[in-house]
This record gives structure tokens, sequence and C-alpha cells, in this order.
């Protein structure tokens, strides 16, 4: 049986869960999500616990047994707290603006770039060299933080670029390094 797969899936005050031939929905004070899930897996709830149990051994049905419980429980943690990811930008001159909903990237193009966000993702500037992703759907919020990040990834010489906030880039040595070592 697949260890995350049989994990119990604890459901927060004033989250509801129901199941309808393979379609779950889970509804929570910041809104609701919907998870398809196999035929070949049912979903039982007892209390304030959801089991994720499969008909059968068969190879499709215990690969999306864990699977299906992470899915499950993300949408149980996003309805009742949600996700959120920040993002850094470091270089002189490199910030960001935020216009309604729409994000201004200034990163040492010869244009400014913007990035729209889309329905049920906020995105947050409070200062300019810091943004916050938030949303209910992890998938949604990790996508758009890695959008903003691919407009400039990190420089592996210098360092500048938009990065996740606590992520370490490793430099490499320039020229000047190598020369004077050798």
């Amino acid at each position: 049986m697949s260890r995350v797969g049989r994990l119990p899936v604890e459901l927060p005050q004033g989250v509801e869960v129901s199941a309808d031939s393979g379609v779950i929905t889970v509804k929570g004070p910041k809104g609701s999500l919907t998870v398809r899930i196999s035929s070949q897996l049912s979903v039982l709830q007892d209390d304030d616990v959801l089991t994720i149990e499969r008909s059968s051994d068969h190879r499709n049905a215990r690969a999306s047994h864990g699977l299906a419980r992470s899915l499950i429980a993300n949408a149980v943690k996003g309805v009742s707290e949600g996700f959120s990811r920040s993002l850094e930008i470091q270089g002189v001159g490199y910030r960001c603006s935020l216009e309604g909903r729409r994000l201004e990237l200034t990163l040492g193009f010869s244009h400014p770039v913007f990035i729209e966000a889309p329905e049920g993702v906020s995105i947050e500037a409070p200062e300019q060299t810091r943004i916050i992703v938030s949303g209910i759907d992890k998938q949604a919020v990790g996508q758009v933080a890695a959008n903003i990040r691919a407009v400039r990834p990190p420089d592996s010489y210098h360092g500048k670029g938009v990065r996740y906030q606590g992520e370490t880039i490793r430099l490499k040595p320039g020229k000047a390094a190598v020369s004077a070592a050798g």
C-alpha cells in the first residue's frame, strides 16, 4: 500500500468535502476547489478524517493512490489557510510595481515586462524588491511564481535576477578569479 496514500487527511473546522463519481469538491472559508481522482479510488469520510482507498492493486490504482491523497490534502489546506510564495529581486535598477492586478517588472530589458494575475491568484508588491504570490490553489500559485522567476532567473555569475525567498544561488568564479588562482 502507498505510504502517502494511506495517510489520513484531517479536516479543519469549517471545511466540507463532498464526493461525486470521481470529483471531490472541497469547500472552506477561503473558497472551494474541485479535485478529479481515478475511478479506481474511493474517498471515505469519518467525522473530520478522510481516507483514500483503492478498489484493487492494479498498477494504475497504485500509481494514483498517493497522488490523489496529496491533491486532496492540498485542496483542504488551500481552502482553509491558503498558499503563498515569496520572491525577491536583486540587481541594480531591478524593481517591480503593481498596477491593479498587473505586475510590472523592470529587470534590465529595454522594456518593462507585465504579468497579469490569473483568476484565483493575487500578487502583492510590498516593496520594490519583493513579490508575494498567494491563492488557494497550490499549483496555480506555484506556476505564477515560476513564471515571474522565469522572466529573469538569477545570473550564475553575479546573482542578479528574480529568485524565491531563501533560495541560495551558487555563484561561479569569473575569469579574473580563475586566472589569479592559476
